[in-house]
C-alpha cells in the first residue's frame, strides 16, 4: 500500500471566504460547463463552482437534498425528503452577487415532484444515489437522527420508462457508496453507520438494472474511519470516503486496499472525479460539532489517476 503515487495534496476548492457547508455531498463534475456541483444537505441548497470564472452559484431547494444527478439538457434529478424532483436551474444576474464577505450568485429553482416515496419511519429522507452506467438513476434511504442504528434505509432504482421501483435493497441504516465498476457489471453499497461499516458488491445486470450475488466487499471495521460516498477510477478501482478518520481509501477491485490519502478535514463525505482531464478528485466534507479550520469546505487534489464522466440520467426529466 502506497500514499503519494503521483498525489498532489489536497487544496480548498474555493477562496477561504467561501461559506462552509454543514453536510456536504453528492459532488458531481459537469464537464460542458467545467464546474462541480454539489449540496449541503441540511441546508436544503445545491451549489455549483466554477473554477475559471472563481464563482459559486447558489439555488435554494424545498426540502433536505441528499443526492442530484443530471439528464441531458442539464435538468435536475434531485432525491430530497418525501420523493424525486426535477429541479430546472435558473442563472441570477451577472449583479446578483451577495456581499464580499460571502460571495455567492443565487439563481432560482423551477421544481416538480416525479414520485413521492413512503418511509416506513418518521423524519427519514434519501440520502446518497448516483446513475449507473446505463442512466437509470439509483438513491437510497435513511432515518435523519442517525444516534441509534435504525435499519428503515431502502435502496430504490428509478428510470423514465418504469418511473420507481420497489425497494431493491431493505435492511439499510445509513445508505451510502453507491457505486459502479467501468464495465458496469459491479455495483458498490455500503452502510455508513457504526454499526454496520461495511461495503458490498454485487453481480449487476446491464441491461435488466437487477444485482445480486451480495457480498461484503470490504469491511471498515479493519480501517480507520465509515464508509460513505464513493467513486471508481478509469482502472476499476473503489474510493471511499473514511468519515470520522480525514481519510481517502482506494480499494482494488478485488478488494484489496491499496492507497490511503490524509486530508485536512476529519469528515470528508463523498468523492468525484472531474476536471479538464478528470484526473482531480474533489471531496466534500460535513461540520462535526467542534468544527476545525477545513470542515465543510470543498477539497480537490490530483491523485494520480483518472476517473470516469459521471453518467447522465437516460431520458427527459
Amino acid at each position: 500500500m502506497t500514499d503519494d503515487r503521483g498525489f498532489a495534496p489536497p487544496h480548498r476548492l474555493e477562496p477561504h471566504r467561501a461559506r462552509r457547508c454543514a453536510v456536504g455531498e453528492s459532488p458531481v463534475w459537469r464537464a460542458a460547463q467545467h464546474a462541480l456541483y454539489w449540496v449541503d444537505i441540511p441546508a436544503q441548497t445545491l451549489l455549483r463552482y466554477e473554477p475559471r470564472r472563481d464563482r459559486r452559484t447558489e439555488w435554494q431547494l424545498p426540502e433536505r437534498v441528499g443526492c442530484v444527478a443530471f439528464d441531458r439538457n442539464g435538468t435536475v434529478l434531485a432525491a430530497l425528503e418525501t420523493g424525486l424532483f426535477a429541479v430546472e436551474l435558473h442563472e441570477p444576474s451577472d449583479h446578483a452577487a451577495q456581499a464580499e464577505e460571502t460571495p455567492a450568485y443565487h439563481g432560482t429553482a423551477s421544481i416538480r415532484r416525479l414520485v413521492s416515496v413512503e418511509h416506513d419511519a418518521e423524519r427519514m429522507r434519501f440520502n446518497d444515489g448516483r446513475c449507473d452506467r446505463q442512466g437509470r438513476f439509483w438513491a437510497g434511504t435513511m432515518v435523519q437522527d442517525a444516534s441509534a442504528p435504525h435499519p428503515a434505509g431502502k435502496l430504490y432504482r428509478y428510470d423514465a420508462a418504469s418511473g420507481l421501483s420497489a425497494p431493491i435493497v431493505d435492511a439499510l441504516c445509513t445508505q451510502n457508496g453507491l457505486a459502479w465498476s467501468p464495465d458496469g457489471r459491479t455495483m458498490y453499497l455500503s452502510d455508513s453507520h457504526p454499526s454496520s461499516r461495511l461495503i458490498w458488491a454485487f453481480d449487476y445486470d446491464i441491461d435488466d438494472g437487477i444485482p445480486s450475488n451480495r457480498r461484503i466487499f470490504a469491511d471498515l471495521h479493519a480501517y480507520a474511519g465509515r464508509p460513505d460516498g464513493a467513486s471508481i477510477d478509469a482502472e476499476g478501482c473503489y474510493w471511499t470516503c473514511a468519515n470520522d478518520a480525514g481519510l481517502l481509501l482506494r480499494f482494488t477491485p478485488e478488494g484489496r486496499l491499496d492507497r490511503k490519502l490524509a486530508l485536512p478535514a476529519s469528515k470528508p463525505s463523498m468523492c468525484a472525479f472531474g476536471g479538464a482531464g478528470f484526473d482531480t478528485l474533489f471531496v466534500t466534507t460535513i461540520c462535526p460539532n467542534v468544527v476545525g479550520e477545513h470542515d465543510g469546505f470543498v477539497f480537490a487534489l490530483a491523485p494520480g489517476v483518472r476517473g470516469l464522466p459521471e453518467p447522465e440520467f437516460a431520458g427527459t426529466l
